[in-house]
């Protein structure tokens, strides 16, 4: 059979044979194949650091918080509560055998290594050696001090308060009521510290700490018990106002002018922790969950409306109209319980109607001062003799926002309830169990 070839320059071709320079790519294809192979390497190289840096240091997935294995029910409370205090609460349980023994299981909370320092200048600071022994010193340095902080008594233990500074007489009844809602909570926690469960890390647990460094004052926010008065304190305290009166409601919320504990790095959280005296204010849980409705959804709200309330409606109203999936407005009590009580809610919790022990873990951080808002000017004023703020400073008792609506109280709270089934009413008092043990709260009519 004949073999057909073509003249080229340089020589003959068989037909039909491609040459390389024949070839043209189309610009689209180079781009792609560029694209994809880029995008492998990058991964395998990601891959291969993070391997190489394993093999080097040894280390494993990093764990802030040790989490207790052990899931604490209602029913696991209620069997091993016992306590002479909480009978106000819970029958006794006859069980007494069992609760020793669960105590003992109980293991300690501990703090484990990390490698997030957020910035530990001083025990990180020698530098000596090539840039690879560097990283090594540095890194083993860090987990030095993590290891340290993690053999700490955690939780701390409560100081007694300072009373030098207290003169005048008046004082003692609250006082002793102070020191009875301490021991509490102390009893409580020491008994059934279990049920925190906490599956944050130290910077989380300490996020809505207020810090103000001149009187050493830690105050935990909790919202709708009178967190806004309180940051005027602490502003007024700072020197950064001369009088709580005249702080306006955004400057204290959006002004940005009190730090955090979780700004500070470990170091400067411990120190603080341990020396600083640390207070929380609360509130009847039913009572504060009525005030946050009331004022995020039955007043304009250009946040709470168009988040929360829309995403609400959507799921929980059947047929609801245009205008109110547009806007959110109009959000009805039984349809935010029900949002409050759904494991598949449309849209997350919010600080204003979250449990004080997610917010600031009384069992794992020991508050010096526990306050009530139901005596919040009494208690607030008593703090301010304790930190020894000036003599002209009181707690203010003005309601800075819609103050022309009578304040949510308990009798406010039962018209509400009367919107919900019984069953929703038990299963709103259930949610919030722990707030009302942990600070001797009365069982609300459901």
């Amino acid at each position: 059979m004949a073999v057909l070839w073509k003249t080229k320059p340089g020589g003959l071709q068989k037909r039909g044979e491609v040459q390389p320079s024949d070839v043209v790519m189309n610009p689209k294809q180079v781009f792609f194949s560029v694209l994809i192979f880029g995008a492998a390497g990058l991964l395998l190289f990601m891959y291969l650091q993070v391997w190489i840096e394993e093999q080097h240091t040894g280390w494993g997935p990093i764990n802030y918080l040790q989490p207790i294995p052990r899931i604490m029910t209602r029913e696991t409370i209620q069997e091993r509560i016992t306590n002479q205090n909480l009978k106000s609460h819970v029958p006794k349980d006859p069980k007494d055998k069992k609760e020793n023994l669960l105590n003992s299981q109980r293991p300690p909370r501990v703090l484990t290594d990390t490698s997030h320092s957020q910035g530990e200048a001083q025990a990180l600071g020698r530098t000596t050696g090539s840039p690879r022994i560097q990283l090594i010193e540095k890194h083993l340095e860090t987990k030095t001090f993590f290891r340290k902080f993690s053999e700490m008594n955690w939780p701390m233990d409560p100081r007694p308060l300072n009373k030098s500074l207290v003169k005048d007489s008046k004082w003692k009844g609250i006082d002793a009521t102070q020191e009875k809602r301490r021991s509490f909570l102390q009893e409580f926690c020491k008994k059934y510290g279990g049920v925190s469960r906490p599956q944050s890390h130290l910077f989380h647990m300490v996020s809505r700490i207020y810090v103000e460094d001149k009187h050493k004052i830690l105050y935990c926010e909790v919202p709708k018990a009178g967190c806004s008065n309180w940051k005027r304190i602490l502003m007024v305290l700072n020197g950064l106002a001369p009088s709580a009166h005249n702080i306006s409601h955004d400057a204290v919320h959006y002004g940005k002018h009190l730090k955090k504990l979780d700004s500070f790095d470990l170091k400067g959280i411990y120190t603080r922790l341990n020396t600083y005296t640390k207070a929380v204010f609360v509130r009847d849980p039913m009572e504060r969950l009525v005030s946050a409705f009331r004022d995020k959804f039955e007043h304009p709200n250009s946040y709470y409306h168009p988040v929360f309330g829309k995403a609400i409606i959507k799921k929980y109203r059947a047929n609801a109209c245009e205008e109110a999936l547009n806007n959110g407005s109009g959000v009805k009590f039984k349809e935010f319980i029900h949002y409050l009580l759904d494991s598949h809610r449309p849209v997350g919790m919010d600080i204003h109607w979250e449990k004080v022990n997610k917010l600031c873990y009384p069992c794992l951080i020991n508050y010096d001062f526990v306050g009530k808002f139901e005596t919040l000017e009494d208690d607030a004023n008593y703090f301010l003799q304790l930190i020894g703020a000036p003599k002209e400073l009181k707690f203010p008792n003005f309601k800075d926002r819609h103050s022309s609506d009578k304040r949510t109280n308990a009798q406010v709270v039962r018209q509400y309830l009367k919107d919900l089934t019984r069953t929703e009413r038990q299963l709103t008092y259930d949610f919030y169990y722990l707030d009302y043990l942990m600070f001797n709260y009365t069982t609300p009519f459901l």
